[in-house]
């Protein structure tokens, strides 16, 4: 297939049929930019809440610059990939400084926490630059239209694949603003990851080489994925006087610098997470409630066993007594926790 003809049907589609979202209704780089490192890893439904959320909270890059850690992670909250937002206010640190966003790929590049996709993304839509923005929905729709069984998992794939794409960037502004939008748009609602292509609803189906051979299905080719790491943990929903414990986790790994609920490694029973609560100098008072949990990252399961329970004693100084959730920034790896924890203190 010569993609050189997919710009026009695609671009007439797209101003017809796409999504009214409100990142889609604006130039302000920004705004763009905020909610390209919030669709990361994240379905549009989730982020639609979170957008306007953030953008209450944080209207401009100099608010966002000078905004409190743990306000900006509250808001963050639930999202997941927390280094996102650590990202998100490092780069604005350094745009509030030089008075403005880069207006190049280049310049985009460096910034903390952009990419190769965020950068171009930005770059067309914010500045019209012709950059290609290529991410899995890109992938998917080029493969197919063309045939091409390479790995997309595999640099030289993507690479090939941005390179076409480049070379067929429109020219007017116009259409240089949303033309990464229309093909990744292509992807979300008609060629379609995990199941068929909605062929008859594609305005590249008569330009499909995929759709012609009967491959379209097939595609994209990914090499297979490495089997997630499980690990065992214990958490403890510690309840003393209406308060319940929490404590930071380290600044550095996974889910860094948020709040958590005290965890140890393994599945105890019961006389075992006894003796995990002692070696804190604290003393178990009544056992209220025993649950089971998980969590799947992107290359661990979190398999959790949860215990809820009074407690006396001190505690280490690392822990933090509170009587609300509100203000403290817990990852949605202990969603099922925070539920149990929110219905402990309402008791």
């Amino acid at each position: 297939m010569n993609l050189s003809r997919l710009p026009p049907p695609l671009l007439a589609w797209y101003r017809k049929s796409a999504r009214d979202l409100p990142w889609r209704r604006t130039r302000d780089p920004y705004r763009i930019w905020v909610s390209e490192i919030m669709l990361q890893q994240t379905r549009v439904a989730a982020v639609l809440g979170y957008y306007a959320r953030f953008l209450s909270a944080f209207p401009t890059v100099e608010a966002l610059a000078s905004a409190p850690e743990e306000q900006l992670m509250k808001l963050w909250e639930g999202l997941g990939y927390y280094s996102r937002a650590r990202n998100l206010q490092r780069a604005a640190k350094l745009v509030a400084d030089r008075g403005g966003f880069p207006d190049t790929y280049q310049g985009l590049l460096e910034l903390p926490g952009i990419g190769d996709y965020t950068a171009a993304a930005v770059a067309s839509a914010a500045f019209a630059r012709r950059e290609a923005a290529v991410d899995g929905n890109v992938l998917r729709c080029v493969t197919r239209l063309t045939d091409d069984h390479g790995d997309i998992t595999g640099p030289r794939t993507k690479k090939n694949i941005r390179a076409q794409v480049q070379e067929i960037f429109p020219e007017a502004e116009a259409d240089i603003r949303i033309f990464n939008q229309a093909l990744m748009e292509l992807g979300a609602t008609v060629c379609v990851p995990n199941g068929p292509p909605k062929c008859l609803l594609c305005p590249a189906r008569a330009l499909c080489l995929g759709r012609a051979r009967g491959t379209a299905e097939s595609l994209p080719v990914k090499a297979p994925k490495k089997s997630r790491r499980v690990e065992e943990k214990t958490v403890f929903l510690l309840l003393r006087e209406g308060r319940v414990a929490l404590r930071k986790r380290p600044e550095a790994g996974l889910l860094a610098g948020l709040w958590e609920f005290p965890n140890v490694e393994g599945a105890l029973d019961e006389p075992a997470a006894a003796e995990a609560v002692r070696a804190w100098g604290l003393e178990p008072k009544a056992w209220k409630n025993r649950l089971t949990a998980r969590h799947i990252f992107t290359h661990v399961e979190w398999r959790m066993t949860v215990y809820t329970l009074e407690v006396t004693g001190g505690g280490p100084g690392d822990f933090v007594w509170v009587d609300s959730l509100e203000h403290h920034a817990v990852p949605s790896a202990f969603a099922r926790c925070r539920e149990e924890a929110e219905r402990a203190l309402r008791e």
